[in-house]
C-alpha cells in the first residue's frame, strides 16, 4: 500500500489551508481531523498493530498536493510500531535502523556483544571466587591484627599497672621497655605480612577488573562513535531542497548532540518522505492513540504539537521554504480595556482577559503588568503580585508599590490567600467533589507543558467541587469550582487532565485536552489581607462561561 492516501471525495479549493500551520501551536486544520480519522479506520487495522496502537502511541498526517495536483495525505507514527519502523501504508523512517545488514545493526551487535562478556565475567566462577577471596583475606587480617592489638593493649596496661605500683628494678625497667619496643615492631611486621597476602589476592581479583574496565571504555567509545554516524545518516530535506545531518542541525541549534530517538517523530518523517517524493506540504497534525504515557497528559484522539527537544530544532530546518503561520497560541494578545474589582491608593484587583500575559515572558504581546504602568495608571511601580496563565481569566492582584508587593507576596508564600477559580470540563469527574494530590515537575521535553512525577515532583493539592453539569451538543460537561491550596505551575489543568485526578480536560486546553475557542478557567476569587488596612479583602468576579 502507497504511504500517499485519498480522501475518498473530492476536496474543495476554499477547504484548504491558506498556509502551513505551526507545528508546535495549532488547532488541527478539518482536512488533518479527517486524515485522522481514516488513519484510525483503516491503517490500524491490524490486530497487531491496533492492539500496540492501543498501549500508547503517537501518529502524524500530513496533507499535501501530490506533482499532478492530486490531493490527499500521508501517515506517518513515532519511533516503532508493532515492533517494527516499517508498517504499510505509512512513511518509511528518515533513516531505516532496524535493517539487518546495516552498519548501525552490525556495530550495534557488536556492543551487545561487549555487554554479554562483561556480564559474564561479573557472573563467572572464576572472577566470584576472586572477589571472595579478597573478602575473606580481608577479614581474616582484620581479625588477627585486632587479637594481636587486643593482647598488646593488655600487656601494656599491665606494665603500666606495675609501674604504678613502683619499686621496679632497673633489670624490670628494661624489660618492660624492650616488650614493648617487641610488640610494635611485631604489629608492624604482622601488618606488613596481611598486606602482602591481600595484595596477592588484589592482584588476582585485579586481573578481571582491568578486562571489565577495557570492555567498559571500548563500549563506550564505540557507543558514542556509533552514536555520532548515526545522527549523520538521518539527514533531512527542507522546502528549499536543502539537506542537512541531525548532526550538523542540533550542533548549530543547540551545540550539543541530539538526544535519543531524533528524527523519529511522525512530523519529520512526514516532511522528509513529502520533500523526497514530490509532495507539497499543506496542514500537518500529530495526534495520540491508546492509553496515557506514565506520568504524562495525552488523551486518545487529541491532538498536540511536535515536542520540543528533539523536534524544535529539526522541524526548524525542515520548515524553510514554506509559508508558515504565525501561532496565536504564541502571542499575547491586545489589550482594549480593563475590567476593576477593587482599587484604593495601595492595591488594585482586575480582572484579566484570557489571552493575555499578567508579566512580560517570552511571546510577543504588551502584557497586563506593562499595560497598567502605560497606559491605564501611567506609573512604573506597578507589580503584578502573582501569575495567570496567559489563556486564563480572572481576578489578578496588582501592587502599587513595592512595599505592598512584597507584602502580598509572603501572604501568597505563607499560603494565606485565598484562590477559586471555576472551570468547564471536558466530562463529569467520578465524584462530586474530593482533593487531588499529585505532584508536579517540568516536562522538559515538551516545555511548557508539566506532568506528575511521584520521584521528583513538588507536592501539588486542589480541591474541587462540581457546581453543575451540562449537556453540550451531546457532551456531557461539568462546571467545577477549584480551591488549590499550592500554586505550581498548569496545576489546575493537569488535575483536571490526568487520568490519576479528574479525568476530564478543562474544555479548550490545547496543551492537556483538545483546543477550543478558549481555556474555559477562570479565576473567580480572591481573599487576603490588606497589607496597610488589616482589613480582611474578597473579591469575587464571575466567569462569562
Amino acid at each position: 500500500m502507497t504511504p500517499f492516501h485519498r480522501f475518498g471525495r473530492e476536496v474543495q479549493p476554499s477547504e484548504l489551508p491558506s498556509c502551513f500551520n505551526n507545528p508546535f501551536y495549532y488547532s488541527p486544520h478539518s482536512l488533518c481531523a479527517e486524515a485522522a480519522g481514516i488513519v484510525r479506520a483503516s491503517l490500524l487495522g491490524d490486530p497487531l498493530v491496533a492492539a500496540d496502537a492501543a498501549r500508547g502511541k503517537m501518529f502524524g498526517v500530513l496533507v499535501v498536493r501530490s506533482s499532478n495536483g492530486e490531493l490527499g495525505f500521508l501517515a506517518a507514527f513515532s519511533g516503532l510500531l508493532a515492533g517494527s519502523n516499517r508498517v504499510c501504508g505509512f512513511v518509511p523512517p528518515v533513516y531505516d535502523l532496524q535493517s539487518p545488514a546495516g552498519y548501525f545493526r552490525q556495530e550495534e551487535a557488536c556492543i551487545s556483544a561487549i555487554n554479554a562478556e562483561i556480564v559474564a565475567i561479573e557472573a563467572g566462577v572464576e572472577y566470584n571466587d576472586a572477589c571472595a577471596a579478597l573478602d575473606s583475606e580481608r577479614a581474616a587480617a582484620a581479625e588477627a591484627l585486632a587479637a594481636l592489638r587486643g593482647e598488646y593493649a593488655a600487656n601494656k596496661a599491665a606494665r603500666a599497672q606495675r609501674r604504678f605500683l613502683g619499686n621496679l628494678t632497673p633489670d624490670e625497667a628494661a624489660t618492660q621497655v624492650k616488650a614493648s619496643q617487641f610488640e610494635k615492631a611485631e604489629l608492624a611486621r604482622r601488618k606488613r605480612a596481611w598486606q602482602e597476602r591481600i595484595a596477592v589476592k588484589e592482584a588476582e581479583k585485579a586481573r578481571f577488573v582491568q578486562k571489565i574496565d577495557a570492555l567498559r571504555h571500548e563500549r563506550r567509545q564505540r557507543s558514542a562513535a556509533l552514536q555520532r554516524w548515526l545522527f549523520t545518516q538521518f539527514a533531512v530535506l527542507n522546502a528549499r531542497g536543502e539537506k542537512k545531518s541531525l548532526l550538523a542541525i542540533f550542533d548549530e541549534h543547540t551545540g550539543a548532540l541530539p538526544p535519543g530517538g531524533a528524527g523519529e517523530c511522525a512530523a519529520p518523517k512526514l516532511l522528509h518522505y513529502a520533500y523526497s517524493n514530490g509532495y507539497t506540504p499543506l496542514a500537518v497534525a500529530e495526534f495520540w492513540v491508546g492509553a496515557s504515557p506514565q506520568g504524562e497528559v495525552r488523551r486518545d484522539g487529541c491532538f498536540y504539537g511536535a515536542c520540543k527537544s528533539k523536534c524544535e530544532p529539526i522541524l526548524t530546518f525542515m520548515l524553510q521554504g514554506l509559508n508558515v503561520e504565525a501561532s496565536a497560541l504564541e502571542c499575547g494578545g491586545e489589550i482594549k480595556n480593563i475590567d476593576v474589582l477593587y482599587d484604593d491608593e495601595h492595591l488594585l484587583v482586575v480582572n484579566k482577559p484570557a489571552g493575555v500575559l499578567s508579566v512580560p515572558g517570552v511571546v510577543g504581546g504588551c502584557s497586563l503588568q506593562e499595560w497598567l504602568r502605560s497606559e491605564f495608571l501611567h506609573r512604573n511601580d506597578v507589580f503584578v503580585v502573582h501569575r495567570l496563565d496567559m489563556a486564563t481569566s480572572g481576578a489578578l492582584l496588582v501592587a502599587k508599590s513595592m512595599e505592598v508587593y512584597k507584602a502580598l507576596q509572603a501572604q501568597f508564600a505563607r499560603r494565606e490567600v485565598q484562590k477559586e477559580y471555576v472551570a468547564l470540563l471536558d466530562g463529569v469527574p467520578a465524584s462530586n467533589s474530593g482533593v487531588v494530590t499529585l505532584p508536579l515537575a517540568p516536562d522538559y521535553d515538551n516545555r511548557p507543558r508539566q506532568m506528575v512525577d511521584y520521584a521528583q515532583g513538588k507536592d501539588a493539592v486542589t480541591y474541587y467541587k462540581v457546581l453543575q453539569e451540562r449537556s453540550d451538543g451531546g457532551k456531557q460537561r461539568a462546571l467545577v469550582l477549584f480551591r488549590p491550596v499550592t500554586g505550581r505551575t498548569h496545576q489546575l489543568r493537569v488535575h483536571a487532565a490526568h487520568v490519576a485526578g479528574l479525568d476530564c480536560p478543562i474544555v479548550g486546553d490545547a496543551l492537556y485536552g483538545a483546543p477550543a475557542e478558549r481555556l474555559m478557567l477562570h479565576a473567580c476569587s480572591l481573599r487576603f489581607v490588606h497589607p496597610v488596612s488589616g482589613e480582611v479583602v474578597t473579591v469575587e468576579c464571575k466567569a462569562e462561561f
